[in-house]
């Protein structure tokens, strides 16, 4: 994977890759939104296929994220709360093991900050609360069988 970055002038940025080009507007939306937008999108994706995969539909799904952050620079992650909240036709067992899928095996946003930030999530499935301020085990992640997943390309 190879990202180019080239300035436009201000603070904007034209990030270039293999696929497409966007501007990064700085500090109307900042590196780090950028950042933290693409943890929970990575995730996202994840639910949307996974089930997909399955024969199964997800609806009305949000991801919110929240981030603490050190005060000193480099003013790092110290933890992350995501919230999802969706519909699908499946049982909230199965629910929940789509996210667990995603944060510990398939979005490799979450996975590369793992070791350093203290992760936890809850999970709104079909307007119920179904695990609440559940925390990730930060370190290598684990292999969660859930057959072939399409998947985001890297």
């Amino acid at each position: 994977m190879k990202v180019s970055i080239t300035h436009q002038d201000g603070m904007k940025f034209e990030a270039k890759t293999s696929k497409s080009s966007f501007i990064i507007d700085c500090p109307v939306i900042s590196p780090i939104e950028y950042f933290l937008s693409s943890i929970i999108t990575c995730s996202a994706t994840d639910i949307i296929l996974i089930p997909k995969n399955q024969d199964k539909i997800v609806t009305d799904l949000v991801v919110d994220g929240e981030v603490v952050r050190n005060e000193a620079h480099p003013c790092k992650f110290n933890t992350l709360h995501l919230t999802y909240s969706f519909n699908s036709d499946a049982d909230d067992t199965m629910a929940a093991r789509w996210v667990m899928a995603s944060l510990e095996t398939y979005c490799s946003t979450i996975n590369t900050i793992r070791d350093t930030t203290a992760i936890t999530y809850s999970i709104t499935h079909n307007s119920k609360l179904i695990r609440e301020n559940e925390e990730m085990i930060s370190g290598g992640g684990s292999n969660i069988d859930m057959g072939e997943v399409e998947s985001c390309p890297s």
